[in-house]
């Protein structure tokens, strides 16, 4: 099959960079000043501290937060250890955080960071006491897990090929010590393997979870300091992720069963199940002061569960509005929560047997949360957020996803609220393809099922607008995918499209950059029958003239995940067709964006599209 805009896919092709410095312009020209007057607004929301992680060490807890103008770690009601200002000085660039880890006794910080908001970036290993810099990583590194004498790290080849000579993408676990580094576990591992390693909170046992695609899992454990004495003890054909070791047992959450999430214990004498399957699924658990605390998602928000370590249910926690809470850190003795909700950028909860709030973050403002459900053409329930302030003036700015077993839970976005201060609403949707409902409602939107993901999107689209209102869809990577799908198959219950850093040529997609670790998930189109049904919804191949809605495709040229090409040749395809259809191309940021001031000009960009859009 013939494709016309394949030229595009050279990011230094010259009429590429023509099109995106006259497409910016033009998008410019159509939002006019409103942007710059909705500016300040969306960086004053923008601006509000919002905690991005926490760990426990010995001598207090570090945390990183995103801060107005910046990102920083610190020592929780204290000292600033790195500062991202600082990073661009240093580096005279747009520098974003992307993560930190500590070592248990607060002597060693390895942060990593990435330049202009690429996926790649670098690793630094600094010294707590001294603030010297003892290591620098390049390209970045995952999952730096610290014991006495040196420390194990993930790394995830994006060119070339491993160590062990297999073409990337793929991932190898590495130990480095004063004698040097040396890969310890991947070998032979190709692409769409991932790798994940946490130390039992006694600090004495490794606990290495192998995942392939976001459906299958092998979990290997054996003596922390000793890789090659660590031994499979569980396999699934679905996702698991290794708790803790406590006495001997190593604790288990996995999705075995209805998929819905359970805790099993692993010892020499077999397995027992802990927490047997619910309603609603468990998605988390950490065992800290011997109870299992655990998040429950019901109807996509989260509730607390405290059990005993023999599954004896204690205690039931809830919280005033519907959020998202995951743990930041366990030590064993307490366990560090970090909770969030569509008007709360975040509140920091300590857990050693009771919930204690530690600091928080919220926003003034009279706000209604509703639930409500639409139903989707095969008759499947779908549940969704609105979101109101105090006046409705039937304008809805919807946010969804569908995919990778990722649920969208309730969040602060800063764009919104300004939104929702001048009439507008706003809508989540939780559509198949997430993790929602459990592992199957995962299956039931991959591969050839990912059609009931667009069509569960139309159900919500089509009943807010039967409610009387006018509709902004939205959707971001793998969102992007699902609002282009709608797009091209039902332009008719959009009214305005925002599409961001999009997944949209279902043929190619495994040839551009890492997407052919996305094949688990979405299918191989050098398979025949898996190109099949790529082909049926694969939104660049089924542009034809409709009457399309004001769409808005917007990516970032140093995106490193997903290729800006997608973005690019859907834009080309469907200018053909007289679409009043807009492009945005952000020159100095990635898939994750860039710096605070970065991020916000584009949010206040996607709200000025919606105001404009919506009129």
């Amino acid at each position: 099959m013939e494709d016309p805009y394949i030229w595009m896919e050279n990011l230094s092709d010259e009429r590429v960079l023509k099109l995106v410095n006259e497409e910016n312009r033009r998008f410019r020209e159509f939002i006019g000043n409103l942007s710059d007057e909705l500016f300040p607004e969306v960086w004053e929301y923008s601006s509000l501290p919002a905690l991005q992680g926490a760990k426990l060490t010995e001598k207090g807890v570090i945390a990183m937060y995103k801060e107005r103008d910046r990102q920083v770690i610190r020592w929780l009601g204290g000292d600033t250890i790195i500062d991202s200002k600082e990073l661009e000085r240093e580096l005279n660039d747009e520098v974003l955080l992307q993560g930190f880890a500590a070592d248990k006794r607060g002597r060693f910080l390895a942060y990593s960071f990435s330049i202009g908001g690429a996926d790649e970036g670098i690793t630094r290993i600094v010294s707590l006491e001294t603030g010297e810099i003892l290591e620098e990583l390049r390209p970045s590194v995952w999952g730096v897990t610290f014991l006495e004498n040196g420390y194990y790290f993930s790394r995830f080849y994006r060119h070339g090929e491993t160590q062990d000579g297999v073409k990337a993408p793929a991932v190898r676990l590495f130990w480095k010590d004063e004698d040097g580094k040396r890969m310890v576990f991947g070998k032979g591992l190709g692409s769409g393997y991932f790798l994940s390693l946490g130390k039992s909170t006694d600090g004495k046992w490794a606990m290495l979870t192998v995942t392939f695609g976001w459906n299958r899992a092998d979990i290997y454990t054996g003596p922390i300091d000793t890789p090659e004495l660590w031994k499979k003890v569980y396999s699934a054909e679905v996702p698991a992720e290794a708790i803790d070791v406590i006495s001997g047992k190593l604790y288990v959450l996995t999705r075995e069963g209805r998929g819905l999430g359970k805790v099993i214990a692993i010892d020499g004498k077999g397995v027992t199940e802990v927490i047997p399957e619910g309603e609603f699924p468990l998605e988390w658990a950490v065992i800290t002061g011997n109870k299992i605390l655990a998040g429950r998602l019901v109807h996509a928000s989260h509730r607390l569960e405290v059990y005993s370590v023999d599954g004896e249910k204690l205690d039931e926690v809830t919280f005033d509005l519907p959020g998202s809470v995951h743990p930041l850190d366990t030590d064993g003795k307490r366990a560090l929560l970090r909770y969030e909700s569509f008007t709360v950028p975040y509140r920091l909860y300590e857990f050693d047997g009771e919930l204690k709030l530690i600091e928080k973050q919220e926003v003034e403002g009279n706000f209604r949360v509703g639930e409500d459900f639409a139903v989707s053409k095969d008759g499947t329930k779908i549940h969704c957020f609105h979101v109101k302030g105090e006046k409705d003036d039937r304008k809805v700015w919807v946010f969804g996803y569908g995919g990778f077993n990722i649920s969208l839970t309730p969040r602060f976005f800063p764009q919104v609220i300004p939104f929702i201060k001048r009439g507008g609403s706003f809508a989540v949707a939780n559509l198949r393809g997430g993790s929602e409902y459990g592992e199957e409602w995962h299956r039931a939107g991959m591969r050839e099922k990912k059609q009931n993901v667009f069509d569960d999107f139309v159900a919500v689209l089509s009943k807010l607008k039967g409610e009387g209102y006018k509709v902004a869809a939205w959707g971001r990577s793998n969102g992007g995918l699902l609002v282009s799908a709608t797009l091209t198959q039902r332009p008719d219950v959009i009214d305005a499209a925002l599409i961001g850093y999009p997944v949209i040529d279902m043929l190619r997609f495994h040839k551009l950059y890492i997407g052919s670790v996305w094949v688990p998930e979405y299918g191989d189109p050098d398979d025949p029958n898996d190109r099949e049904f790529l082909l049926k919804y694969s939104p660049y191949h089924n542009v034809k003239p409709k009457k399309y809605p004001p769409t808005l495709i917007y990516t970032g040229l140093y995106d490193d995940r997903v290729h800006p090409a997608h973005a690019l040749k859907f834009f080309m395809k469907m200018k053909e067709t007289g679409a009043p259809v807009y492009l945005r191309v952000e020159t100095k940021s990635g898939h994750m964006g860039a710096s605070p001031e970065t991020r916000a000009r584009e949010l206040a960009d996607l709200l000025a599209f919606v105001v404009k859009s919506l009129g």
